[in-house]
């Protein structure tokens, strides 16, 4: 747990301090982006807010995705997921915003794999767009928490390539 409020504090202290926000766009996590969020100190000084988008027909009418894509990939790529980073800050009016979706469970149509693609924008550009696998056997909840962690880690390395201003 240290680790985590460590990882939240410096998520929360660097877009205090560079006056930035941040919004949210999920799908295979279900909010735990968004909950993991409201666990920092002083979010609503930063945290604009997020959506769970989970059916395609909520990804095609809230965040542009486009339909024949998401459709022929069953809503999982990694335009999909820099399509919901775009959008959502677009929405929220955001500096930053995340976007994922996956699988936590495996199905037919992920071959049976667990897999995630998410993606990280800032002022309109996709910083990081990846892919994250996890073992099979991985209980849902697990995969979850673990795609939740990856993508909070890797907005701390993004916010640390940002310089803050001067104050």
């Amino acid at each position: 747990m240290v680790e985590r409020d460590d990882l939240f504090t410096y998520i929360g202290m660097h877009l205090l301090c560079a006056g930035e926000s941040i919004s949210t766009a999920e799908s295979v996590t279900s909010g735990f982006i968004q909950f993991s969020f409201s666990q920092i100190k002083d979010a609503s000084q930063f945290y604009r807010g997020g959506m769970t988008v989970y059916t395609l027909e909520e990804k095609v009418s809230l965040l542009k995705v486009d339909q024949d894509e998401a459709y022929y990939c069953d809503c999982v790529s990694s335009n999909i997921a820099e399509t919901m980073a775009l959008n959502v800050a677009k929405i929220y009016k955001t500096d930053w915003s995340i976007a994922i979706t996956g699988y936590a469970t495996p199905v037919e149509k992920s071959g049976g794999k667990l897999f995630a693609y998410f993606s990280i924008a800032y002022h309109g550009k996709i910083l990081i767009s990846e892919k994250l696998d996890l073992l099979c056997g991985t209980e849902s909840v697990n995969a979850q928490l673990y795609y939740t962690d990856s993508i909070l880690k890797c907005l701390r390395l993004e916010l640390g390539k940002q310089k803050l201003p001067d104050h």
